[in-house]
């Protein structure tokens, strides 16, 4: 039997985390990891090594900006997928995309995804990205 993939969840909005949690808490055997702060996140990715992390923008003590700026230069994270979900847009009151985030960035995210989001094409794109099979939904 396989490990668990491990999805990192960084937002500091535990609602969101719960929402992002029970999305996906169907498509498979995963084991959420959380951090409320992106100091917190970028400690958590660094020691745990998620197969994904999903991170907000709008955060205390480190935004997510920096926080996927430094993933994307540490050799232990570079690799690991990032899909951006955040409620930027709705407070800004601007939209972006992968390509806008990667202007940003200085390199793309694997995903970027407005809140809020549809739980349906969420959980085919952590599917996808995760490699495995999602439920059907009827």
């Amino acid at each position: 039997m396989s490990e668990p993939k491990k999805i990192l969840v960084i937002d500091d909005e535990q609602d969101s985390i719960d929402i992002t949690e029970e999305i996906l808490s169907g498509i498979g055997e995963l084991l959420f990891l959380s951090a409320n702060n992106g100091l917190k996140g970028l400690e958590i990715a660094k020691d745990s090594k998620p197969d994904l992390i999903i991170l907000d923008l709008l955060m205390p003590l480190m935004h997510g900006f920096q926080v996927f700026k430094e993933l994307k230069k540490d050799k232990i994270t570079m690799n690991i997928p990032v899909i951006i979900l955040t409620g930027i847009s709705d407070k800004q009151g601007l939209s972006y995309n992968s390509k806008d985030m990667g202007i940003i960035l200085g390199e793309e995210p694997d995903v970027y995804i407005d809140k809020p989001i549809d739980p349906e094409e969420f959980i085919k794109t952590v599917s996808k990205l995760l490699n495995i099979r999602p439920k059907t939904y009827d």
